[in-house]
């Protein structure tokens, strides 16, 4: 396998319009990198010019000591997996698993020998003589994937091939796709993998490491916890998670000894650590971050220090846990928290006030400018 880096790398359409940023991204041999961010954020344009598809305006494309920006796509060592799949509809499977082996001229045996192989892998040895219009879209993205793995390149590359299958087809693949990585590694080949997905599950439960882009450039690049736990700024933070970060708006104020924020009336307490970082904001606007798991209540968190008051809004069972939407003053949050440990909450109707413990040491302020994280 290889490394890939990009230097520099730029896109600038003929009307003018620059779709990517200078971007420079080191992707390690072996590694499993995610792409991820919102549709027209050009993160499936940087993985087509990795692939040879999409011309670059600028920088440097390097796949292993080669650098590739005036290199054919079959030239680049790379193998690529597509969202519709991309199959030859008059083709068998097997057809299609082989069809780049006999391009390149391979010999039958060895043919026979990489398709098998693959199908087993895969779990398609069943399907090698169908034809695709027979295949379920789960059996239709697999084909895909064993005819990348067969050329036996030097990096993959799959632009949203997840997307056109349900929901339940997807978290299947999903798996797949990632055990596939791990056993490849286990045998002594390791595979280097760009993957992009507006997914962030998909990107969070698959990649090693993550890189998070908006309108062309990289917000931050990192493994999927310190993305989680140390969000480089607000865009990241609130790409990141389900339901999402609360982000609002507030100053941070003295409050007795220390410092806190203000935000819909109330000051929330700063941890010491949290107050030494932000200490140069006293009495500036702020963003106030924090993640719904975040705040619990007196049910569930009874040994709380801070408590205020919320004006609820709406509860959601969602079986084995509950998101509540409410209000402090006129500030929307949402909290999530365990069902099992909830009575009280259930029996608030819509305006009524509830005691809400948001914790405090886990809380993101971000400036309100530059909206980078000021509380790392």
């Amino acid at each position: 396998m290889a490394n890939v880096s990009l230097r520099k790398v730029e896109k600038t359409y003929p009307n003018g319009f620059k779709a990517v940023h200078g971007i420079d991204l080191e992707i390690k041999d072996g590694e499993f990198m995610a792409l991820v961010g919102p549709s027209g954020c050009a993160k499936s344009t940087l993985l087509r010019m990795v692939a040879g598809l999409e011309s670059i305006t600028g920088g440097e494309i390097v796949i292993g000591n080669t650098v590739v920006n005036n290199l054919e796509p079959k030239e680049r060592g790379i193998a690529m997996v597509f969202q519709n799949y991309a199959l030859y509809p008059h083709m068998k499977v097997f057809d299609n698993l082989a069809f780049g082996l006999k391009l390149a001229k391979a010999k039958k045996d060895d043919i026979a020998a990489r398709v098998g192989a693959a199908a087993k892998t895969l779990e398609i040895e069943a399907l090698l003589d169908r034809l695709p219009r027979q295949l379920s879209g789960g059996q239709a993205q697999r084909v895909a994937v064993g005819r990348a793995i067969v050329k036996r390149p030097e990096v993959f590359l799959f632009d949203e091939p997840l997307s056109n299958l349900d929901a339940k087809l997807r978290a299947s693949m999903r798996v797949r796709i990632t055990e596939l990585h791990k056993e490849l590694k286990e045998r002594g080949v390791p595979s280097t993998v760009i993957y992009v997905t507006h997914d962030q599950v998909e990107a969070m439960t698959m990649g090693e490491r993550i890189c998070v882009m908006k309108e062309g450039h990289i917000m931050q690049v990192d493994k999927p916890t310190t993305l989680y736990n140390k969000p480089a700024n607000t865009f990241v933070a609130g790409f990141i998670g389900s339901p999402e970060m609360n982000i609002n708006d507030a100053e941070i104020v003295q409050d007795g000894a220390g410092l806190g924020v203000s935000i819909g009336g109330h000051i929330l307490p700063l941890p010491a650590e949290k107050a030494d970082k932000v200490r140069g904001y006293v009495g500036k606007k702020v963003k106030f971050g924090i993640r719904p798991e975040h705040i619990g209540s007196r049910e569930t968190l009874p040994g709380a220090t801070t408590t205020v008051p919320g004006r609820m809004r709406i509860v959601e069972h969602m079986g084995h846990e509950v998101f509540a939407y409410f209000e402090i003053g006129e500030v929307p949050f949402t909290a999530r928290m365990e069902a099992d440990t909830l009575r009280e909450i259930f029996q608030k109707k819509r305006g009524e006030m509830y005691d809400f413990c948001p914790r405090m040491e886990h809380c993101h302020i971000f400036d309100v400018e530059t909206n980078v994280n000021i509380s790392l």
